[in-house]
């Protein structure tokens, strides 16, 4: 009887983990150290990929180079990078600089972790697919071909000589 029970409570919360995960992802409008505005709405046909760093965080230094590879070589997917450690722009603007973050980035304050939350750790990486829809959600460094496996974007073609 224990395991009836134990097997009912467990296929209630993969259906309730399923419906959550299955639900369109609250709207968001970002704005990035440059200026730029990133709403999801704006995005809609497109795989968009955020990842939640800090400059402390050793695993989100060692990934920084991998996401900023694939959103070189897939320009279609839309990439941001959002510093949970915002309180001194100046340091962090440099700390992205110094680690090839050459993608959008959007320093964290209470306006867009009301959007998209508070991750709970770090790294954190979700990724939206073409609907708006959160279909991978995190915790743990990425890599460029599980960027690429995630959002079905086929690795580049080697250039030619």
């Amino acid at each position: 009887m224990k395991t009836n029970r134990l097997l009912r409570l467990s296929w209630a919360l993969v259906t309730a983990f399923t419906f959550v995960v299955s639900l369109p992802a609250a709207a968001f409008d970002l704005t990035d150290t440059q200026g730029r505005s990133h709403r999801l709405a704006d995005y809609q046909g497109r795989w968009v990929v955020v990842n939640f760093w800090a400059t402390w965080c050793a695993p989100c230094i060692q990934e920084i180079p991998e996401i900023a590879a694939f959103a070189r070589d897939h320009p279609r997917v839309v990439v941001i990078g959002v510093a949970m450690d915002a309180e001194n722009e100046a340091k962090v603007l440099q700390f992205a600089k110094k680690t090839g973050h050459d993608y959008p980035l959007v320093l964290s304050n209470e306006g867009v972790e009301r959007q998209l939350g508070d991750p709970r750790a770090l790294p954190t990486t979700r990724i939206y697919d073409p609907g708006g829809k959160v279909i991978y959600d995190r915790v743990g460094r990425i890599s460029k071909k599980s960027l690429e496996e995630a959002t079905g974007s086929k690795a580049p073609l080697p250039a030619k000589a």
